[in-house]
């Protein structure tokens, strides 16, 4: 830390208690009560120095030979006089930058200017405040620490505003063009021309290049009042949002200690991830709470400016604190811009509010996905256009939309277990996502599944409407087997799988006839070309009956669907849901299939096509047998 010696004699104080006496040989004259501390001083070396201090002495010794002077409001108590007073007395001193900011007020409070005497003290603390404090960015935030204790007089001399000033400048440019001031935060010492010092001598090696976050700490030392103060005018010069955010993270890590409940070590979503510095005494709630709504107007809302994991730990210490409904709100709509980066561990926040009807705060993250969604239909990602096959097409933000269905979906069989959670709401987080952001819906039918089976008592009805938020035709093979054994769907819902399942079989097959169709003309194309040998037709042979293999298991499979819808037509006409002789096509019209015309031509070729596949493996397998006779 940068010093100025003033005054040349020896320290002529002693202290004795709560007083202090000038041991010059000469008995004291006047009292001066500062606080509880009282200095046994004289008349001339003080008089001579500060107008304050001459008309007080005036005042007070018209009415006694030893005059008494009480100053109560001295910038800096008695610990300040006593270095005014030794400046008096011309004893040796040292300015800092801890002593500087309280001499410089101290000294403006006792009219200590240059009508007392040359060089006096104003002079004096204010060339060094601004050619040694103010260059150099350690004093400087020194410095502006010690304004916390006098802010009214420091503001009043533009201490404050100064020292701000100067840190803002210092953190908005490259730290490697200011060379060796700036490294005193922690790097290697450097010489005016760049090159490492070691023990005083230049070495020739250049440092590491300083990254922009160097500032971070020193900035979180300050109070929240003088931060803000600082982020402010860093924001006026135009220091990027990504650092300014990343400053608001290092301080909200450092006096907020419910953001490391479940958090990670590290965070791969943002570089400026830094580890909490210890502090002192922990904040109460409130300060908390105050600190926590301070960030809140200080964090731009601005997608990717900070880690996603660290938005939902801000989240969930507002609803602990009970801060203003206001920051609760932003906090929510920052993290529905990047909902697609968070993982499924963040979503799960516990209901903290008084009721307590849910365990976890389902209402919460309906807000955040409604947050995203008008966010991604502003950026252009309304439901996308369908080609006639039905596939998705041409939508900018398809794959954050579909990581963000694939979230909401594992979120809500998390939550599903839960017997508080009501269907209404179950439902509507459900419902919000658009049907194109869902592939495949595996993920909202386990969901379902798990809920039916917390939820025993639901109604039959209740049960349907809550199954018609899965669309049967887009689960996979895997959920369309389960679904179909799953006593706890409703009939209707597992008639509409096993059509639909009975229909992927038969598109497969038909699949796998196309196939064998191009397999075998490829084959006899080469044959006719190159000529066959006996170990193209051998494997030719084994790959037709590994197919011959899976069609025939195939088969097995929609025969065995086949009867089980035959057993459940006779039951439903049994039970006199369908009158007459009903005919499939009135069963759909019943349970309210909606078919597209592909599909029922795909259904038809699949039959023409299995009719005619078997002689098709038979023949080109007879082919091959009589090539390897000869």
């Amino acid at each position: 830390m940068a010093c100025m010696k003033l005054g040349s004699k020896t320290d002529a104080f002693q202290r004795q208690g709560q007083a202090w006496f000038c041991t010059t040989g000469l008995p004291s004259d006047v009292v001066v009560e500062v606080g509880e501390m009282s200095f046994h001083l004289h008349k001339f070396p003080l008089l001579s120095r500060s107008g304050i201090m001459e008309r007080l002495i005036a005042e007070a010794s018209d009415e006694e030979e030893k005059c008494s002077i009480c100053l109560p409001d001295i910038p800096g108590g008695a610990k300040t006089f006593e270095l005014v007073a030794k400046f008096c007395y011309g004893v040796k001193l040292e300015l800092t930058a801890s002593n500087v900011v309280y001499l410089r007020c101290a000294a403006e409070h006792l009219e200590m200017t240059e009508e007392y005497g040359e060089g006096n003290l104003i002079v004096q603390t204010e060339t060094f405040l601004n050619q040694v404090v103010l260059r150099n960015w350690k004093d400087s935030l020194r410095a502006l620490q010690t304004c916390d204790d006098i802010i009214s007089y420091a503001d009043e001399l533009n201490i404050t505003k100064r020292c701000i000033e100067s840190l803002a400048m210092k953190a908005s440019t490259d730290p490697n063009l200011f060379g060796w001031p700036i490294m005193e935060h922690g790097g290697p010492m450097q010489s005016p021309g760049g090159s490492v010092l070691w023990n005083g001598i230049s070495t020739g090696a250049k440092p590491k290049n300083t990254s922009s976050d160097w500032w971070y700490e020193d900035a979180s030392n300050l109070s929240l009042p003088l931060y803000k103060r600082l982020i402010s005018v860093m924001e006026s010069r135009g220091i990027r949002k990504e650092i300014i955010a990343g400053s608001l993270t290092f301080y909200a890590k450092r006096y907020l200690p419910g953001l490391y409940r479940r958090q990670g070590a590290s965070d791969s979503n943002s570089s400026t991830c830094l580890a909490p510095v210890a502090s002192g005494a922990p904040l109460s709630e409130e300060d908390q709470k105050i600190l926590l709504e301070e960030i809140d107007r200080l964090l731009p809302i601005q997608k990717g400016l900070v880690p996603t994991k660290f938005l939902f730990g801000l989240l969930r210490t507002a609803m602990i604190l009970r801060a203003s409904p206001s920051c609760i709100s932003n906090f929510e709509k920052r993290i529905g811009l990047q909902l697609d980066k968070a993982t499924l561990e963040d979503l799960l926040m516990p209901n903290f509010s008084y009721s307590m009807e849910t365990l976890y705060n389902v209402d919460c993250v309906q807000r955040i996905l409604e947050h995203f969604l008008a966010m991604d239909q502003i950026t252009g990602g309304a439901s996308p256009c369908s080609a006639d096959d039905g596939q998705i097409i041409g939508s900018p933000s398809l794959t954050p939309i579909t990581m963000v269905a694939k979230l909401i979906d594992g979120y809500l069989a998390e939550v599903a277990p839960d017997v508080n959670l009501k269907l209404p709401k179950f439902q509507a987080l459900a419902a919000s996502v658009p049907d194109y952001a869902r592939p495949l819906d595996d993920g909202l039918y386990r969901a379902i599944d798990i809920y039916l089976k917390s939820h025993p008592w639901l109604s039959e009805s209740d049960r349907e409407q809550l199954c018609r938020l899965m669309d049967c035709q887009k689960l996979s093979l895997e959920a369309c087997t389960h679904a179909a054994q799953n006593e706890r769907l409703p009939l209707r819902i597992v008639v509409q799988v096993l059509f639909f399942e009975q229909l992927q079989l038969r598109t497969s097959i038909a699949g796998c006839f196309l196939v064998s169709d191009n397999l075998d003309g490829s084959r006899q194309l080469r044959s006719g070309i190159t000529g066959s040998t006996e170990g193209g037709w051998a494997s030719a042979v084994r790959e037709n009956q590994v197919l011959k293999v899976g069609m025939d298991n195939m088969r097995m499979r929609v025969s065995e669907l086949e009867k089980e819808c035959s057993n459940m037509r006779q039951e439903i006409e049994k039970l006199g849901r369908v009158k007459g002789s009903s005919t499939w096509g009135n069963v759909s019209k019943k349970f309210g299939f909606k078919l597209k015309s592909q599909m029922c031509s795909a259904q038809e070729d699949s039959v023409s096509n299995q009719k005619n596949g078997g002689g098709k493996i038979e023949k080109l397998k007879g082919k091959a047998q009589e090539k390897h006779k000869s």
